[in-house]
């Protein structure tokens, strides 16, 4: 008898596969583990860097990513807003060490559903994933009421006090976030596969955005402003 129009698995109850991408072995195989403790999901890849999620995608193709946003000489939002140009509506877990009241938009606005702190309790990122394989955002509370009452409020005014990052485009939040960890331009551009003089050029931006004289104030600014964060 044919077996031909048989389905070749019970889609119900297949595994889902995610990839990790974080450049700290030892978080990521942390991250790996949890994962896999869980009879519903399978872990199909892990990469430390864009060019080698870029192919785990094409390669394993993975039902959702777990992206940590700070990657070894690149950037995680940009290999975020990248895989949604390539694959509308991915599921994408940020995870990262980062404040959420900092990078949380930002990530929701690269396009992943979910962001969870590395703080958090393995739950959360289980939680989170679950979330976003059903089509669902997920968010702390805390980051949830905040993000409805800004909705709630609109832009009937500007606020007086706009916090820094609210005032930055994702790539010179980065800079200035590297120039407060006492990197110089040329270590920056190294780090972030950029020219000197683009690197140069986005500190321009920074001191006019932030309202700064010179090189010497924005070290000052950036390097208070990163002690701020932790």
């Amino acid at each position: 008898m044919s077996t031909t129009n048989q389905p070749r698995v019970d889609s119900f109850r297949a595994k889902k596969r995610v990839i990790v991408v974080d450049d700290h072995p030892m978080l990521r195989k942390g991250v790996v583990e949890l994962i896999e403790s869980e009879d519903e999901f399978e872990v199909v890849g892990e990469a430390s860097n864009l060019g080698d999620a870029y192919k785990l995608m094409t390669d394993v193709a993975p039902h959702a990513a777990i992206i940590d946003i700070s990657l070894e000489g690149n950037n995680g939002i940009e290999l975020m807003k990248d895989l949604i140009r390539r694959w509308p509506e991915f599921p994408i877990v940020a995870y990262s060490a980062h404040d959420e009241q900092i990078y949380a938009e930002r990530v929701l606005r690269a396009g992943a559903k979910a962001y969870v702190m590395k703080q958090s309790s393995p739950e959360t990122l289980l939680l989170a994933l679950r979330s976003v394989l059903k089509g669902r955002v997920y968010l702390s509370e805390e980051m949830s009421d905040r993000l409805l009452g800004r909705m709630l409020a609109g832009k009937r005014s500007e606020p007086l006090n706009t916090p820094v990052q609210d005032k930055l485009s994702d790539r010179e939040l980065e800079v200035l976030t590297l120039i407060g960890k006492g990197q110089t331009t040329s270590a920056i551009a190294t780090q972030l596969c950029l020219s000197v003089k683009t690197i140069e050029t986005y500190r321009e931006h920074l001191k006019a955005k932030l309202n700064l004289r010179n090189g010497p104030e924005l070290s000052r600014f950036a390097i208070e402003w990163s002690l701020s964060q932790t």
